[in-house]
């Protein structure tokens, strides 16, 4: 371990591939997501969802890894639960998801792929969230081993191409990956480390252009043998974590 290991940023994600945000603090639950993460996604023409609107496959929705223009877009929640969402080409929408859904979907057209299903509707997430997993899960991920993926790339490159929710610093570059199967508690906040996070394409793409420019798949599997980058954690205790949190790798 290269450092006392802390929580650096917690990142959320109010629309399933469409637009990212910072927050100053959040409150986890057992079993649950990271609140307000995933909390909507848009279903493209061809989609066809649970009647009961339970979890979808991602195939169903916009994603980066299909219209790369999409990583390029910035999110803001309001405390009434309206969003703002900016983009470097398309400009600035707000909009309240519970009523307004329509309007995001015209706001995103100009950003997707001619040829692909269109967006159709914006529809609500389960309490399980729309993770590209049916669990709800939450995503830690590593700056230790972002820097080390960099340095072998020879670029810096931004934690947003990764689209996880809790960073960590002062690990090992990598050693998230002996937590598999063990637990870490995030200042108050109890969780099971349950998977690695395999990556695709999305994570070629610039958040800040839109536009596909580093084969961050070839330097994992070329750097490491695999395609992974991140893992998968359960909330097993709550709380509210604030970055700067310490954190504790828990046998």
């Amino acid at each position: 371990m290269s450092a006392a290991p802390r929580l650096d940023r917690i990142v959320r994600h109010p629309v399933k591939s469409v637009g990212y945000e910072d927050l100053a603090e959040a409150t986890l639950s057992p079993g649950r997501p990271l609140p307000g993460d995933r909390a909507w996604a848009v279903a493209h023409a061809a989609a066809v969802l649970p009647a009961d609107g339970g979890w979808a496959p991602k195939m169903h929705f916009l994603r980066g890894v299909a219209g790369p223009e999409l990583m390029a877009i910035r999110a803001e929640t309001a405390a009434d639960g309206r969003l703002s969402l900016t983009h470097p080409r398309a400009g600035r929408l707000e909009f309240d998801p519970a009523t307004e859904g329509d309007r995001l979907v015209a706001w995103l057209a100009p950003l997707w792929p001619e040829g692909r299903p269109a967006p159709a509707r914006l529809v609500p997430a389960p309490p399980t969230g729309l993770g590209d997993c049916p669990d709800p899960f939450v995503a830690v991920l590593s700056q230790s081993s972002l820097r080390a993926l960099g340095q072998r790339m020879g670029r810096d490159l931004s934690i947003h191409r990764f689209r996880g929710n809790l960073w960590l610093d002062g690990l090992a570059p990598w050693e998230e990956f002996d937590q598999l199967g063990k637990r870490l508690r995030i200042g108050p906040a109890l969780l099971a480390v349950r998977a690695p996070i395999t990556r695709c394409k999305a994570t070629t793409t610039n958040p800040e252009t839109g536009r596909v420019d580093a084969d961050t798949l070839a330097a994992l599997e070329a750097g490491y043998g695999h395609n992974d980058f991140g893992v998968y954690a359960e909330v097993l205790e709550g709380g509210t974590i604030r970055p700067g949190a310490t954190v504790e790798l828990v046998p």
